[in-house]
């Protein structure tokens, strides 16, 4: 007889009693081979309703948080309750996420020149993600993140961006949070222009190229955008270019405030930020931080590079 757990024999002699059969509870509990001790056992044990009932109420409003940090947000609540028992309610009540798709298998190698960075406004790091409105239109969105605290200091949602645009953005940013050493970027042609090496250059931050096709230079930013569009594109739907604003920006200030942070002990990065003081926070936060990277284009380290000033051609122009 394949072995059950004492609950699903309790219903087993139930069945047999209640059923056709209608024998006595010591001639169901031998046909099963049931203890009749453990029949006749009454649990003491809470029944868990409460805590059944809250787990899917975080489930219903962060539809891609596992039970890891299903547990994290309980124990802020205070919540006596451990990684195991969450565990167990979350695959009874069915909020098992489906499986990630599988990862390519390619051996990365970090590029020798880099050094991870040690405080905030070390190193940021920059990079565009697409989405659209209901209506079809696309929209661009700026996305920040820094590398060490991992806070996000902009999730900037414009119809079309310019690399004035990115400009006018880093100024309103870092008047919040100050001036990064490094910004870690791609090749696009918003980074590549002479309006971005220029502010780079009057305000001494070094830009750190991305080499081509290795998107694995600015990893931070592209571990950022995935949660971004899973959490927050894929599950809204914007009637409006104010509406994918303002649901961008409440979802970077949870981000931010309130998301625990794997990579930082399950902290949220406003956390990290208040302990590193070393900026000024905007409004309604209280210590900050920020960083960047190092300057790296086609494998080479320059400084703020020489043809998005004008003064030389693109490498890759020949």
């Amino acid at each position: 007889m394949k072995a059950l757990r004492p609950g699903r024999r309790r219903k087993g002699v139930d069945h047999l009693r209640a059923a056709v059969w209608q024998v006595s509870a010591r001639r169901a509990c031998a046909v099963i081979q049931a203890g009749r001790s453990s029949y006749h056992y009454k649990s003491r044990r809470d029944d868990q309703a409460t805590l059944r009932k809250r787990i899917p109420e975080i489930a219903e409003t962060r539809v891609r948080y596992g039970y890891r940090r299903v547990h994290v947000l309980l124990q802020r609540e205070g919540w006596n309750v451990n990684a195991k028992r969450v565990y167990r309610l979350y695959k009874e009540e069915g909020l098992v996420l489906r499986n990630k798709s599988p990862k390519r298998k390619v051996s990365a190698k970090l590029r020798e020149d880099r050094s991870p960075a040690k405080s905030a406004n070390d190193i940021w790091a920059m990079d565009f993600v697409s989405d659209q409105i209901f209506d079809g239109r696309r929209i661009r969105i700026l996305t920040i993140v820094d590398a060490f605290s991992r806070l996000s200091p902009a999730v900037d949602v414009r119809m079309r961006y310019r690399g004035s645009d990115v400009v006018d953005t880093l100024d309103r940013v870092t008047r919040q949070y100050d001036m990064p050493k490094t910004i870690r970027v791609d090749n696009g042609p918003e980074f590549i222009s002479k309006d971005l090496g220029l502010w780079a250059y009057m305000n001494g931050v070094t830009l750190d190229f991305s080499r081509p096709g290795k998107p694995t230079d600015n990893a931070f930013i592209e571990s950022f955008n995935g949660k971004f569009r899973a959490e927050c594109l894929n599950t809204s739907w914007f009637l409006s270019f104010a509406e994918a604003r303002s649901k961008c920006e409440a979802w970077r200030r949870d981000y931010n405030e309130v998301r625990p942070h794997s990579s930082i002990g399950n902290k949220a990065p406003i956390e990290l930020a208040r302990a590193s003081g070393q900026a000024c926070l905007p409004c309604g936060i209280t210590t900050g931080f920020f960083s960047f990277s190092v300057d790296q284009r086609w494998g080479q380290v320059h400084h703020v590079s020489k043809y998005q000033l004008g003064l030389c051609s693109h490498p890759g122009s020949s």
